[in-house]
């Protein structure tokens, strides 16, 4: 194999690992945007549990001395 053939070979080669890793990178982004988006869901649907199991909790402060 000549250099010309070599050249070309590993260019190619380094082009596919750079696409390979930004379509990873962005695969990782989207996952990360899922992972943020169902613990918010979580966090807010706990707190609305929490409310309706006892929806009287925290209504009244008795201040009397």
């Amino acid at each position: 194999m000549d250099i010309a053939a070599m050249s070309v070979v590993l260019s190619q080669s380094k082009v596919q690992q750079q696409a390979g890793i930004s379509v990873m990178k962005m695969a990782m982004g989207i996952e990360a945007t899922k992972g943020d988006s169902i613990a918010s869901l979580v966090s807010g649907t706990t707190k609305a549990m929490e409310s309706s199991v006892q929806p009287n909790l925290g209504a009244n402060l008795d201040i009397q001395a």
